[in-house]
């Protein structure tokens, strides 16, 4: 891509040197728990999968991880702090803070049979250095790597804006929380050759903004219509109930379970996407509450069968 014909190990190249940031913290993250090793498992499975299947397609494969982190990840105990608003409105530094329990970046390096290309996309420049790292540790496939510091969104809307004719790829949205917009899903779903694979943020993000009330401030309104895209989500999300008492009719505001919330925009997946997986993941934390559902759509429509076959096979663990 930009301007490397197809074919040439390169599948992922937009041209564009990467921007280097300065080395500051490289550190492998700290974040999260079995959920994070869960949603990891399914993710290395897949690819293996996946690479396998195209082994002798005449497309160049390509790897996408808009959320990359430094490539690698180290356990700890305690979860996420599931409360903070920055999870919900990061501000432009707080992913400096936030650990990403990384680890997809290297498991689609391992990957075998390999990818042509992989796009590792980050907005932190410290992450950024880390990742470059991966060239030196995996020598024989760093021509192929390319290291794109950015706003996820806006990377991964110029990689779809390229001629995806005779390439694939699988894409990875890996979000701290709402960061993912639906512009940028409905583009992914265009190119018709991408599958993807993305974390809704149920738990840490979605519920937290839907007040019991039904009054929403305005800001949480819109970051919920980007999330989702559209302004209808709200008669999805709460209803009205009346009954009628001793002293007349009352009425109550109903909010959505988690489980119709998850569906929710699994059926807006359907709306764009030739096919999606019907029973998303559902990834919990020590106190069994639902932080995300790991969802997965097909972008090729003459793919749908066995990617859905494998994509459910590997779902059915994670419910």
């Amino acid at each position: 891509m930009g301007g490397v014909e197809p074919g040439t190990g390169d599948a992922l190249r937009v041209g564009m040197p990467p921007r280097k940031g300065k080395k500051t913290d490289t550190k492998a993250h700290r974040f999260g728990g079995d959920w994070t090793s869960t949603k990891l498992d399914v993710l290395a499975k897949y690819l293996r999968a996946y690479t396998t299947a195209l082994k002798k397609q005449p497309f160049t494969k390509g790897y996408i991880d808009a959320f990359a982190g430094t490539g690698y990840r180290t356990m700890r105990e305690d979860e996420p702090d599931e409360s903070s608003q920055e999870l919900l409105f990061p501000g432009p530094e707080a992913d400096e803070r936030e650990a990403l329990l990384d680890g997809s970046a290297t498991f689609a390096l391992k990957t075998n049979p390999r990818f042509d290309g992989y796009v590792f996309i980050e907005r932190s420049s410290a992450r950024c250095a880390a990742l470059e790292a991966l060239k030196t540790q995996f020598p024989d496939l760093a021509a192929d790597i390319q290291i794109r510091q950015g706003e996820a969104n806006t990377e991964i809307q110029k990689l779809c804006a390229l001629s995806w004719q005779k390439r694939r790829a699988v894409l990875f949205l890996d979000p701290y929380g709402m960061q993912v917009e639906w512009t940028t899903i409905e583009a992914i779903a265009q190119t018709k050759a991408i599958d993807m694979w993305v974390l809704f943020p149920l738990g840490v993000a979605v519920t937290r903004l839907l007040t019991r009330s039904g009054s929403i401030p305005n800001g949480w309104r819109r970051s919920l219509d980007r999330l989702l895209g559209t302004k209808e989500w709200y008669d999805e999300f709460y209803r009205v109930e009346k009954t009628l008492t001793l002293f007349g009719q009352e009425e109550r505001v109903v909010r959505a379970t988690a489980e119709s919330i998850g569906a929710y925009f699994n059926r807006r997946l359907k709306t764009v996407f030739p096919a999606v997986a019907e029973q998303p993941g559902v990834l919990r934390n020590s106190a069994n509450v639902p932080l995300y559902l790991l969802c997965f759509a097909v972008g090729n429509p003459r793919a749908t069968d066995p990617a859905l076959r494998i994509a459910n096979s590997l779902l059915k663990g994670v419910q």
